[in-house]
C-alpha cells in the first residue's frame, strides 16, 4: 500500500506539525511492527522537516542501539546515561539542548549537529526507545517542537 504525505509548500513548522500528526497516525495505524513504524516516521520527518538527522535508538539491556533513521551515518551504540540520548533515557523526559557543545558529555556523531531534541518513546511508562532529532542550527527547537514530538512519540 502506498502512502502519500501531503504538506503545504513552504509552510512554517507549526503548520507542518498540524498537517503531519494525523497523517503519521494514519500511516502507522494498524501496523504492529515498531521497527516498521519507526522507519516510516523517520522518513516522513526527515523529508518534510529537513532536519540534519532524525532517528531512533532502541533500549537493549543497558544501552541504546541505533534503529531506523535518516541522515548521515550515526553512532551505533550509546551507553546508559551518556550523551543527550542517554540522558533523556535515564531521566525519562524530553531533553532539548540549544547548543550541543555546551552539553556535558555530548556525543558528537556528526560535527554538523548544533542543537538536539531527544524524546522518550514509552510503553507501559518504561522507555523503550528515544526519538533523536539533530539540527545544524543553534537553538533550533522550541516549545511547539517539543509538543509535536512528544505527541508523536505517544503514537508509537
Amino acid at each position: 500500500m502506498t502512502q502519500l504525505i501531503h504538506t503545504t509548500p513552504n509552510a512554517d513548522r507549526n503548520t507542518l506539525y498540524t498537517e503531519l500528526l494525523p497523517q503519521i497516525k494514519h500511516l502507522i495505524q494498524g501496523e504492529p511492527s515498531l521497527i516498521a513504524n519507526m522507519a516510516n516516521v523517520a522518513s516522513v520527518l526527515y523529508h518534510t522537516l529537513r532536519f540534519h538527522w532524525v532517528g531512533f535508538y532502541l533500549v537493549e539491556e543497558n544501552e541504546l542501539v541505533l534503529g531506523p533513521f535518516h541522515g548521515p551515518v550515526a553512532c551505533t551504540r550509546i551507553a546508559r546515561g551518556k550523551g543527550v540520548c542517554g540522558h533523556a533515557w535515564v531521566e525519562n523526559k524530553t531533553t532539548n539542548v540549544p547548543d550541543v557543545e555546551a552539553f556535558p558529555g555530548h556525543i558528537a556523531c556528526s560535527a554538523l549537529s548544533r542543537s538536539e531534541l531527544v524524546v522518550p518513546v514509552r510503553k507501559n511508562n518504561h522507555v523503550i526507545a528515544v526519538l533523536d532529532i539533530d539540527s545544524t542550527r543553534i537553538n533550533d527547537f522550541h516549545e511547539h517542537d517539543v509538543a509535536f514530538f512528544e505527541a508523536l512519540s505517544q503514537l508509537l
